[in-house]
Formats: structure tokens, sequence, C-alpha cells
């Protein structure tokens, strides 16, 4: 590891939560993020499906204390684009060949998608930061995440898909490195009705559930 790929693993840990922002615009995706800062999420992750997100990302990287992270990158391209954006690291939903590459010249982490314990072991082996277990509600949930560290204790791992605000403090206390939470934070219902207040909300809501006194708890 480097300096700048640990100061974001520290930040991640700490936070413990990755909203992951997919909208059908670029302007409702930025509304999403700035949502979640105002919440207090230092951490997020800009999904490459959004129409606009290179410059959304780049925006993002002007403001001041927040981390920011492209998601669904599918190819060695997409890795580039994401981090001449200002990526501080990228998030894919399985393997894909040259990603880890691409991020390991630019100093970053490469959280890599996987679904079993193969997949796991080579994404780790090959040198990714943490591995995205996904979709970690289909493949067993937090006692999936349980059972796998349990053989794995050594590798970071972020829970996504189908985790809820409810369901987060499980994976933790199940070892997820951190967890990542998509539409189950943002809906497109409240993004296209400008629900603020909702989101908002949520995000304090999830905030307070993974503070240390509640995770310990759990």
């Amino acid at each position: 590891m480097n300096a700048m790929t640990d100061d974001v693993l520290v930040e991640l840990a700490r936070v413990k939560a990755v909203p992951v922002i997919r909208a059908g615009s670029i302007e409702h995706a930025m509304r999403a993020a700035l949502w979640l800062a105002e919440a207090g999420m230092t951490v997020l992750e800009m999904t490459l499906t959004t129409p606009g997100v290179f410059e959304g990302i780049a925006e993002l990287r002007r403001m001041p204390g927040l981390i920011v992270g492209a998601g669904t990158v599918l190819s060695r391209q997409d890795a580039r684009l994401a981090i001449a954006a200002g990526s501080q690291f990228v998030v894919t939903p399985c393997w894909v060949e040259g990603v880890i590459e691409q991020a390991l010249m630019a100093k970053i982490p490469a959280l890599i998608g996987t679904a079993n314990p193969s997949e796991i072991w080579h994404a780790h082996t090959a040198g990714a930061a943490a591995v995205k277990v996904f979709p970690a509600a289909c493949v067993g949930g937090a006692a999936y995440v349980k059972q796998v560290r349990a053989v794995f204790p050594g590798v970071r791992m972020m829970p996504t898909g189908g985790v809820t605000v409810e369901t987060a403090p499980d994976y933790l206390a199940a070892g997820a490195f951190c967890i990542g939470l998509g539409s189950e934070l943002v809906s497109a219902k409240a993004l296209v009705a400008n629900d603020k207040a909702s989101v908002v909300a949520k995000a304090r809501q999830l905030l307070e559930r993974l503070s240390p006194s509640q995770t310990m708890a759990v």
C-alpha cells in the first residue's frame, strides 16, 4: 500500500458506509451527493452508469473533506477516465481485467466485486485493496460475510447490494470492513420528488446506527 491508498482505507474504516449514487441524470446524482455530504457522509461512490459522471466527480473533488470514488467500473478505460476525473478509489461489480493495474499505477484503492470464495481470493491476491461482496443480501447476507471472513480474516470486505439502514450493523458485526448502500439510502423516487429531508434523515440515521457505541452492542 502507499500513503494515498492508506488514507482512503483509513477513512473507509472510520465512516464504515459508502453511499453508492446511481441516477438517471448527473443533475440528480449531484443532488444526491450534496444532500449526503450535508448529512455528514464523507465518502461517496459515483457510478459510471450515470451520464456525465466524470464531470460530476471532478466537481465533487473540489469540495474539501470529501472522498469521491467511481463505481460500476467495467473496463480498463473506465478506470483510466475515472482516475483522470479525480476518483480516489474505483469499484467494480465483478472481476474486470486491468482495473487493479490502473489503480495501482495511480496509487488508489481498487475494490473488486466478488460473490464467492474463489473470486474473493482471486481479487485479494491480485492486489485488490478490498473486495466488494455483491450482491450481499442475495448471496447470504451478514451470515455469509461471517462465514467467509472466518476463512479469509485478512481480506477487507465491503458488502453491497440489498444492505439497508436496519441491517447495516449486522454486516459490521459479522466482520465487514465497511458497507455500501445504494437505492436503499437514496431512492430514485426521492430524487425525482426533490425530497431532500427524507434522504438526509435516512443518512443521519445510518451514521447513528454505525456509531461505535451502537455497533459494539450488536
